[in-house]
């Protein structure tokens, strides 16, 4: 019997649903992962109790001698596995590494340049829900109609016309490689810096199956929980001119004290991350998404951009008739876990959408490859035709509980 299971055995039972859902369950959402048990050991561990407020030698409190070498062995593979000149481990999340860099080279009001939410950017690249769109003027670009790509010749014309401070690359759900270095020569031509936001694919650009931004950016953004397989977390790079701005931005500018136990559990994911194997997991996760992406064409559903170059598919169901909150619901009751997700000049609103977004790193975790992302596009098809078919939904459940009791989750098996 677990501790929380004696003190507090309501919150213990939820948990283990949790556990069971997961076990239970098919992964496709993009931006989710499993951890390794050695992660999840540095991150439940005592070393949440410290205070550290500031940097490496630099604290604000005493007792810190301990978790100074745990931050820099942190930064010190972090550096070595992007090449970068400089690093900040301490961002707790995705949104507050890109506000602490928005408060290092911005001031309120600013104007910047960002992709739009419904062509596949982020919230934090100036929507208007968010601090970002209510304390800078963001000027949008987006993807081309006819190609569903972006449409680099017009990031070239608004920024000309704009004149931004700093333009945003980067994406939440674009399935395609990105031009880093037609985004350098872009900015270059209006004197504006570029910070690239790399959350997603952080794990394909360090075993360099997509192109790095580092040498092309003043400023590089990333979780460590998608495609990297670490803790829910965040880091920043940049160039060693600007190491004093961003680190002035994360402290004390963003937050306060940094949580020990996640740079703990940072630094065994970067550490896991310069191992050989992790070559062979990103190339996994790209060849299952491949294999999924051919495998719904080939039975006609529509792909946004035509197919996948990285770890995503985007899914248009316009031609279905059935909505992304229709699709994620009907896919959840049989097993199969996606997000719905706006689609480049969607007719639906964001809340029902007219996609969904599907990503591989998860399942291939799990084990799960090529013959099994052919069942799993199988399924997912057979859902979708028929929408609320109680039948349909049962014989699906039952497959895919079948092929999940034939593949653990690591974190918790």
């Amino acid at each position: 019997m677990s501790y929380l299971q004696k003190t507090d055995p309501e919150l213990n039972r939820i948990i283990e649903l949790e556990k069971k859902r997961q076990r239970e369950t098919i992964n496709l959402i993009a931006s989710e992962n499993y951890t390794s048990k050695a992660v999840l050991e540095a991150l439940g561990s005592f070393l949440t109790d410290k205070y550290a407020e500031g940097y490496p030698h630099h604290r604000h409190y005493g007792g810190c001698e301990n978790v100074d070498e745990i931050e820099t062995l942190a930064l010190e593979r972090l550096k070595k596995l992007y090449k970068a000149d400089h690093a900040n481990v301490q961002p707790h999340a995705g949104a507050q590494a890109n506000m602490a860099a928005y408060f290092a080279l911005l001031d309120y009001g600013d104007t910047v340049m960002g992709m739009k939410l419904a062509h596949g950017g982020h919230m934090t690249h100036g929507d208007q829900i968010t601090f970002s769109g209510r304390s800078y003027h963001f000027i949008h670009y987006g993807v081309s109609k006819e190609t569903e790509r972006i449409d680099y010749d017009e990031v070239e014309r608004l920024a000309l016309e704009h004149k931004p401070k700093l333009i945003v690359a980067g994406a939440s759900a674009y399935p395609r490689i990105i031009d880093f270095e037609r985004f350098r020569s872009i900015a270059d031509k209006v004197g504006a810096k570029l910070m690239v936001d790399m959350a997603h694919i952080a794990g394909l650009i360090a075993v360099g199956l997509h192109p790095t931004p580092v040498p092309y950016s003043d400023v590089v953004t990333s979780t460590t929980h998608k495609t990297l397989r670490g803790p829910r977390s965040a880091f920043i790079l940049c160039r060693k001119e600007l190491a004093h701005e961003i680190d002035h931005g994360v402290f004390p500018e963003m937050q306060g004290g940094p949580l020990v136990h996640a740079i703990a559990a940072k630094a065994e994911c970067f550490y896991e991350a310069l191992q050989p194997s992790f070559y062979d997991y990103q190339k996994a996760v790209l060849d299952n998404a491949l294999i999924l992406a051919m495998e719904l064409q080939r039975d006609g559903l529509r792909l946004v951009s035509g197919g996948t170059d990285n770890h995503l598919i985007l899914v248009d169901l316009t031609r279905t008739g059935v909505t992304g909150m229709d699709a994620q619901e009907a896919l959840e009751r049989v097993g199969i876990v996606v997000n719905r997700n706006s689609i480049p000049f969607d007719t639906q609103s964001t809340w029902t959408t007219g996609g969904i977004r599907l990503g591989t790193p998860a399942a291939t975790t799990r084990g799960l490859r090529q013959t099994e992302m052919k069942q799993i596009a199988g399924w997912i098809l057979k859902v979708i035709n028929h929408v609320g078919d109680k039948i349909v939904e049962t014989q699906v459940r039952e497959e895919v509980r079948h092929l999940c009791g034939r593949f653990p989750v690591p974190s918790i098996d």
